[in-house]
């Protein structure tokens, strides 16, 4: 007979560890965990320079090919002429090609004219041309090969750039307006603290093993360009009730297959506390973050569990000694797009001028002449933002026109449409190994199309493209979010295409976009989709109202 004492034993077992270094569950309860425990994943530096590069591709141990050689922005791209059928049936070996995606770090997207060429030098040396911009400011290689690594790392850090913690489970790139310390309306300049954090933290080995990646952001930008609400730990300009100007503290934010937007903790914090809060957020991560569960490690799951009130109890008490003051909220973003792309005046008197690549994607002779093109008119500052573009900054006056006619010319545009200034697409199928569908040809394919059938589309529209469910390229956020799949035409095949999510948006009314049941399409009948639901949206908008607004009211026959 089973006693009462044991029948609520049964119902009552103790909670089963998440891997909590703070809870002292230090044991590796995965085979990534246990990787980064047998050996810090910065320690697989020495080992390419000494030994992987001089004895070839075939030399790498297993779990630095496809583990920590991440903490040095390399991956192993995904082998020609697998199907995305096969993705997630295949084995990582039948995946790998023998060849590396590298991705060069470009903390708060600011480069100079030597560093910009060099990255082109790179791209023509060693990456086939290959050059993407991405939509956290860095620059991603292509086809890059095991024995050229360490000449392209000299090379890098020769005009102070690295591939250091790039990827991996680490804190990745610190996101910055592209315009800090020149736009005339910002609310603080932050670029001295994503260098101050970047020198204070990346590439110590107390935070080179998290439970997963961690995403930053650091900006007084008016128009919040570094989307603070999809990132780990985001620093937002404010002027509080003293008329101090500091920074506003959101955690906890990030999309893939659990999409979540930060939070306030609703403090206030002065320059000189930026870094110690960002060390004291990632510290809490590495300590507190769930390591059982990979789909379960970012630091948004241990943020909706806990709460905003014990994070920032934990943060004040733990890891920073002191208590936060209260502090605002920022202020809404300043009205439009928010991509700096266009002609707009500096503080000092000079331009800049923002210009959009078609989603990103460019090669090494493009690098070079969009450095040949800004030095010739005066500026050594080309920076790259979060929505793939790129901004020419310090442009005399009477140098503007002249400028945009060469960028124009070269089919770098400064007044583009709203299609191509506002579409992104992730790597997809063509070079990764998570991807489903092919995405960068047919992004810029989508965008030609519709500035052919719809010309004067003036409003803004965010297009967002993705290979596969991971969300690279932010779909829930998009007003027009496609998530890659296979899905079955209409003569029973099945074939690449899209789920569909309508009406996301950040901002004034942030949230995720809209599924409406069994919406689908073909990569081949995705102009046909986008032209019916921007002719419909057309027809009915109210004056200034926005796609997303309108998704929200539309009846479902009208988004199909």
């Amino acid at each position: 007979m089973t006693t009462p004492a044991r029948s609520a034993n049964r119902h009552h077992k103790r909670p089963r560890g998440e891997g909590q270094w703070a809870l002292g569950y230090r044991e590796p309860l995965n085979k990534n965990e246990e990787n980064k425990k047998n050996d810090d994943g910065l320690n697989v530096r020495q080992r390419i320079i000494d030994v992987y590069s001089k004895r070839g591709f075939d030399s790498i141990d297993p779990a630095d090919l496809r583990g920590r050689m991440r903490w040095f922005g390399l991956y192993t791209q995904r082998k020609p002429g697998i199907d995305g059928g096969k993705t997630a049936i295949l084995e990582p070996e039948e995946l790998d090609d023998r060849y590396f995606m590298l991705r060069v770090r470009i903390d708060g997207g600011r480069l100079n004219l030597a560093q910009l060429r060099v990255i082109a030098d790179i791209s023509n040396l060693y990456g086939r041309g290959t050059a993407d911009v991405t939509d956290r400011q860095n620059i991603q290689l292509h086809w890059i090969e095991i024995e050229a690594v360490p000449d392209i790392w000299e090379r890098l850090e020769s005009v102070g750039l690295s591939t250091t913690e790039a990827c991996g489970d680490t804190p990745r790139v610190i996101l910055g307006c592209p315009l800090a310390g020149i736009d005339t309306d910002e609310v603080i300049d932050g670029s001295a603290l994503v260098q101050e954090i970047h020198d204070t933290y990346i590439g110590d080995p107390a935070f080179s093993n998290l439970p997963r990646k961690f995403k930053a952001a650091v900006s007084g930008c008016p128009a919040h360009c570094t989307v603070h609400e999809i990132n780990d730990v985001a620093f937002v300009g404010v002027v509080n009730e003293n008329g101090e100007r500091g920074f506003d503290l959101w955690v906890g934010g990030g999309l893939s297959t659990n999409p979540m937007l930060a939070k306030r903790l609703g403090v206030f914090l002065t320059p000189e506390q930026v870094a110690p809060a960002y060390g004291g957020v990632i510290g809490i991560f590495r300590d507190y973050g769930y390591r059982r569960l990979r789909h379960r490690a970012r630091i948004k799951f241990l943020i909706n569990d806990w709460g905003v009130e014990k994070f920032r109890d934990v943060l004040e008490k733990e890891y920073l000694g002191y208590v936060l003051p209260d502090g605002p909220a920022p202020e809404q973003p300043r009205g439009g797009r928010r991509d700096h792309v266009g002609v707009f005046p500096q503080k000092d008197g000079n331009f800049y001028v923002g210009f959009a690549p078609k989603v990103g994607r460019l090669d090494g002779d493009k690098l070079h002449l969009i450095a040949d093109i800004a030095e010739r008119h005066g500026s050594d500052r080309v920076h790259t933002t979060v929505e793939q573009k790129m901004v020419i900054l310090d442009v005399a006056p009477d140098r503007v026109d002249s400028l945009v006619a060469e960028l124009e010319a070269s089919d770098l545009r400064v007044n583009p449409s709203t299609f191509r200034r506002q579409t992104m697409a992730c790597t997809g199928i063509e070079f990764c190994k998570l991807a489903i569908v092919e995405t960068k040809v047919t992004a810029a394919d989508l965008i030609d199309e519709l500035e052919q059938r719809l010309p004067d589309f003036k409003s803004p529209l965010t297009i967002n493209v993705n290979g596969c469910p991971n969300s690279c390229a932010r779909i829930q956020v998009a007003d027009i979010g496609l998530k890659g799949q296979l899905v079955v035409n209409d003569k029973g095949e099945q074939v690449e295409g899209f789920q569909i999510h309508l009406g996301g948006s950040l901002g004034v009314n942030p949230g995720f976009g809209r599924k409406v049941r069994g919406l689908k399409t073909t990569s081949e009948e995705l102009p046909d989709y986008v032209e019916r639901v921007l002719r419909n949206f057309e027809k009915q908008k109210d004056e200034d109202e926005t796609f997303s607004d309108w998704v929200q009211r539309a009846d479902d026959a009208d988004l199909k």
